[in-house]
């Protein structure tokens, strides 16, 4: 996380190719003082080694390879181009990530959510797959 500190000038340039997903004033005080909560983190930490394992049995259920991650996060392999699987799970409310200018043209990335919220990506994923 981080911020800038510039001309109108300048962060209208840096608006230009900022990547998605960035994070606000509020957003940024909110992750510092999560931070401080001990109990709290140790109770994200769970809540996300347990999606990971729901996504990485489900990934693998439907055949896909995956890049092992102790992130929040993971990106896994389309078997074909990534950018119509994309499109795809957008159009049933998922949102996902491509990482194609990565140089990984079939991959996508999908955030751990709630245990519902990875059960959905995983059923639109196996349909958008068929």
């Amino acid at each position: 996380m981080g911020y800038a500190i510039a001309s109108p000038d300048v962060t209208n340039i840096l608006n230009r190719v900022r990547q998605p997903f960035n994070v606000n004033s509020f957003a940024l005080a909110a992750a510092v003082a999560s931070l401080q909560d001990e109990a709290f983190v140790a109770q994200i930490r769970a809540l996300n080694s347990a999606g990971m394992t729901q996504l990485e049995a489900g990934l693998s259920a439907l055949g896909l390879a995956y890049i092992p991650s102790k992130a929040n996060f993971i990106a896994f392999d389309t078997a074909r181009p990534c950018v119509p699987v994309f499109n795809a799970l957008l159009q049933q409310g998922v949102i996902v990530r491509p990482v194609a200018n990565y140089g990984m043209p079939t991959y996508l990335r999908v955030s751990i959510g709630l245990e519902s919220e990875n059960a959905r990506f995983l059923v639109a994923l196996q349909q958008v797959l068929r």
